[in-house]
């Protein structure tokens, strides 16, 4: 799981550094590259990469997408912790909306978690100023972006091979990003182009350190460690590309992470005793 953290934090270190490169330019570079691992993946493991859920996978591809786009956005606009940050929410949301599409229940102290969480952002919002309403908004709708794909792609498990769902989405952005291409090109020079292969590969490593963890840990225990990429994103927000932060908005930022690892906690605390009852029963 730090090797996880890792490299999607170097992943999201190298699309602020190509921040001259328009958010939906980079998306098309690093879905188009990580759909040849998959297309790759899949032919070793002889699956359809069709699939037979066209309707969710496409679902899962529009919002996922959608929630890539606008997180390059902010990382690109604000500083890389603030970005980071804001896009933790995204299993408060998943946790929400699982109530109406997977008809999960969220318990009444949940909520009182999320509310912290909330109440963090609002403070990096306040207290940053180099972090706008727009740009904060941006990164709300992207958290809540990743919580519907999140929930797509649990309701698409047993039924569709896992590299199916990944390609799915990485198809999207390639196909969304080339049609970008066509009014917000700019052409990437010198390392631009190391730059950007390395993005989809240091995001495709993330996502195969981070399935591996999940397999093998508790949910609650990776989620922990999956937050010292803020430490990541402070320390080279900080030496790199000479961000400051204000007492109060690393006081937002340390909000969100209580917040959001209290839910995780209880979540999952909440589970075995479920699972306990119901053998007792």
């Amino acid at each position: 799981m730090f090797l996880s953290t890792l490299a999607f934090s170097l992943a999201n270190i190298l699309v602020k550094q190509v921040s001259h490169i328009p958010a939906m330019e980079v998306v098309f570079f690093r879905c188009s590259i990580a759909s040849v691992f998959c297309f790759v993946g899949l032919h070793r493991a002889g699956a359809d990469w069709k699939g037979s859920n066209r309707k969710m996978l496409f679902l899962r591809g529009f919002f996922g997408t959608t929630a890539l786009f606008l997180f390059f956005t902010t990382l690109q606009n604000i500083p890389l912790a603030s970005a980071m940050t804001i896009q933790y929410l995204s299993p408060i949301f998943t946790s929400v909306i699982a109530i109406f599409v997977l008809g999960e229940r969220v318990r009444n102290r949940q909520c009182l978690f999320y509310a912290i969480a909330f109440s963090g952002v609002l403070l990096i919002e306040e207290f940053d100023p180099q972090t706008s309403l727009l740009f904060l908004t941006l990164g709300v709708i992207s958290a809540f972006c990743s919580g519907m794909a999140y929930n797509l792609v649990r309701s698409l498990r047993g039924k569709e091979h896992p590299l199916t769902v990944v390609l799915h989405f990485q198809l999207t952005g390639a196909i969304a990003g080339s049609i970008a291409l066509f009014f917000t090109w700019r052409t990437p020079v010198g390392w631009d182009w190391m730059y950007l292969f390395l993005i989809a590969v240091f995001s495709q490593l993330g996502q195969i350190f981070l399935t591996s963890a999940l397999q093998k840990e508790p949910v609650a225990g990776v989620a922990i460690v999956n937050y010292t990429g803020l430490i990541y994103a402070l320390f080279v927000g900080s030496f790199w590309f000479g961000e400051t932060q204000t007492p109060g908005s690393f006081a937002g930022m340390l909000l969100v992470v209580f917040g959001v690892l209290l839910s995780v906690i209880y979540s999952k605390r909440m589970r075995n005793l479920e699972k306990i009852e119901s053998t007792v029963n």
